[in-house]
Parts: structure tokens; C-alpha cells; sequence
């Protein structure tokens, strides 16, 4: 994989509560400035160093790109990288504070206090929950010039099972289960009243129709999590007259990627996904 040339930096920068919000950029070396920025947002119980998310923001910096992979300041991440060891942050992670996050990162990169050198064009890409979150900030600041979702939620106030509102309505907190570490993970109902209380703004469903920048919506076929139907929503819903919508045959909610991820190759749909991705961003960012 075409990886060698490309250079990675870790820092942080403190949200509008005062948490870190720790970021990775990933650039190509030897490439004049200014470079387009590519923001790029895992989703729920996830990470920027999960699975195939580093390899995958190395494979788009080759393409001339300055990535900026972020952890959200709630994720329940702390000072390992790899472990939710801040239940007590994740617990009360609304989809309002994601979206102040990326305004953060965003005010950052234009006041240089996140050092990329010169940039020019913004884009976005999420994972998820992340990619509701891309779309809600697609529209909600102006900086940004394109879009991607991959496996995006397009409304989550349809998510919340009958089991979640009823903890909320009776304990104030639900709990969730880990998968993949078989962490019990709390959280609560402030979460859920956010997300109401705050949709016009948070949902990317509500959004979507205000976007005038070029917005590209991929999903997997086969995705056990989000229904592909998400994306054909956000689709069909969205105004701009330059947006796409592919359905990855054969491809889950990950597009084969996996926790650790060990492979020298990423996998074909996983491929088929970012293909189509640089592709985007290549077409209306540069």
C-alpha cells in the first residue's frame, strides 16, 4: 500500500467545555502548500485509531490531502489511545457536543492553531454516527466545501430503542454493550433530550436539505447496523445539485474493516468505498 510518503502528527486542542479533543494529521511529504483539509469522524463506540481508519486517512493524505483525524472530546477515549477508560465522558456524549467539536477543529485550522502550513478547501468525512454528524456540520459552518458519509445515520432520534427509553424514562441512564471489549457502557438521558431538543440542528436528516456544496453518500448493502435506506434518505433529501449516492455490494457497516486490523491490504469493499471517496474530494476540492 502506498503509505511511505506520508507523514503523521498527534496533538490536541481543548473543546468549548475545556476537554482535549486529541487529533492526528496525516500529510504527504514533499507536497507544496496550500492542501485541501480533509476533517475525518469515527462514529459511536469508535475511535480515530480504530481498525482501518488510520490506514485509510494515510491512503487519502497520498492523494495531496492534509487529513485530520479527530476523537470527539465525549468518545470516552482518555490518555490511551486504544481503551474507553472515560465512561463518565461517554456517558454524556451528545450529538450537540460533536457538532461544537468540529466547529472547534475547524476555527483551529483557520486560526492556525493547528499547524497544517497553508490550507486551501475543507472537506469532510464520517463514519456513522460520525457521518450524521459530517452532514449536520456540512451545513452548519461555512468553511466546509465537501462532503462524505460513509454508513451515515440519518435521523437518530429513530434509533433509540424501546429498551433505551424506558431506562431513560425510569433509571435516567441506559446501558450499552461493547462488542468488540464487552465494556458495559452507561449513558444518559441527557443524551437522548439533547438530541431532541436540539434536532433541527444535530439531525443530519433535518440538515441535509440546506446543503449547496457537492456531497457524496456511501453505504454497504449489506450493513447490519445502519440500513442502507439511511443513505438513500440523506440523498434524496439533500439540495446540492453536485451529490451521489453508492451502495457498496457485498460490504457491511465497516466494508470488511475490522478491530485490530492486521491485514497488509485493506478490504475490497473497504477499497471500493475510498476509491470512490478520493475521487470526491479530488473532483471538488482541488
Amino acid at each position: 500500500m502506498k503509505t511511505s510518503s506520508v507523514q503523521k502528527q498527534t496533538n490536541q486542542i481543548p473543546s468549548t467545555e475545556g476537554l482535549p479533543i486529541r487529533y492526528d494529521i496525516y500529510s504527504p511529504e514533499g507536497v507544496q502548500s496550500p492542501l485541501p483539509v480533509i476533517l475525518f469522524l469515527h462514529g459511536f463506540k469508535g475511535f480515530k485509531d480504530w481498525g482501518t481508519f488510520p490506514e485509510i486517512c494515510k491512503q487519502i493524505a497520498t492523494k495531496g490531502f492534509a487529513v485530520i483525524a479527530m476523537n470527539f472530546s465525549l468518545n470516552g477515549i482518555g490518555e490511551n489511545k486504544m481503551e474507553f477508560d472515560r465512561l463518565d465522558l461517554f456517558s454524556r456524549e451528545t450529538l450537540s457536543q460533536d457538532l461544537e467539536d468540529v466547529g472547534t477543529v475547524i476555527k483551529a485550522i483557520k486560526s492556525k492553531a493547528i499547524e497544517i502550513g497553508e490550507t486551501s478547501k475543507i472537506g469532510i468525512l464520517g463514519h456513522s454516527r460520525g457521518g450524521q454528524t459530517a452532514a449536520a456540520a456540512a451545513a452548519e459552518y461555512a468553511d466546509i466545501d465537501c462532503l462524505v458519509t460513509w454508513s451515515a445515520v440519518a435521523d437518530y432520534n429513530a434509533r433509540w430503542s424501546e429498551k433505551m427509553l424506558h431506562d431513560w424514562q425510569t433509571k435516567g441512564v441506559t446501558e450499552i454493550k461493547n462488542g468488540r471489549t464487552g465494556q458495559i457502557m452507561p449513558m444518559k438521558k441527557m443524551v437522548h433530550e439533547d438530541a431532541l431538543r436540539n434536532a433541527e440542528r444535530v439531525i443530519a436528516l433535518n440538515r441535509v436539505d440546506e446543503l449547496e456544496i457537492p456531497a457524496l453518500f456511501v453505504h454497504g448493502e449489506e450493513d447490519e447496523a445502519v440500513n442502507p435506506k439511511n443513505a438513500e434518505q440523506l440523498y434524496n433529501a439533500c439540495s446540492s445539485q453536485e451529490k451521489d449516492l453508492l451502495l457498496v455490494s457485498d460490504a457491511g457497516h465497516t466494508y470488511g474493516g475490522s478491530h485490530p486490523f492486521q491485514s497488509d491490504e485493506l478490504p475490497k469493499p473497504l477499497n471500493r468505498a475510498l476509491a470512490k471517496t478520493t475521487q470526491w474530494f479530488e473532483a471538488y476540492l482541488k
